[in-house]
């Protein structure tokens, strides 16, 4: 579809209010179980930097605020690196809610069994073949391979809550 031919769809407003310009879309929220396990998950596995901790011990739950971005960018200063947090795109909070890891009946609802909801999160990579070759080597759990099904261009693989992350590759691969 072309995007005069998407500004058509029902319900789209083609032209979006002018107040709403310099809006963006900055993060996404998952709860997870046991935030050491999804942090090694997103950084270690997806690459993902930590770019702000809270905590609030009263309340008993902590945030962690991850971006997949160049490290050197990262500001140092804490209110500065702050304001840069609440400016970029594609934030992924994570919230652990204390002592959820130790409770091996414990579980959060992945969004894609029933009752669904919520589906998934999805990277980018620059080479779909390789991330998915290294994604097994690593022992990560995949929902679809990419020979799996129909659609040959994607994958999606589980974090340590289920949750689903595709996979997927900007470029066209030669089978699309």
């Amino acid at each position: 579809m072309s995007l005069r031919e998407l500004d058509t769809v029902a319900g789209v407003t083609a032209q979006p209010d002018s107040a709403t310009a310099g809006y963006v879309f900055n993060h996404t929220m998952l709860r997870v179980k046991d935030i050491s396990r999804s942090l090694d998950f997103y950084t270690r596995v997806l690459g993902f930097s930590l770019v702000e901790k809270r905590d609030f011990p009263d309340a008993q739950f902590s945030l962690y605020f991850l971006a997949l971005v160049d490290r050197n960018s990262i500001p140092q200063a804490a209110a500065e690196r702050n304001r840069w947090m609440k400016s970029i795109p594609g934030v992924l909070e994570l919230t652990h809610n204390y002592g959820t890891e130790n409770d091996a009946g414990f579980a959060y609802h992945n969004g894609n069994s029933d009752p669904r909801g919520f589906g998934h999160i999805c990277v980018a990579v620059p080479d779909i073949h390789a991330a998915c070759e290294r994604f097994e080597q690593l022992g990560v759990t995949f929902q679809k391979r990419l020979s799996d099904g129909r659609m040959k261009s994607l994958a999606f693989i589980k974090d340590p809550d289920d949750y689903w992350v595709e996979i997927i590759q900007p470029t066209p691969l030669a089978d699309e």
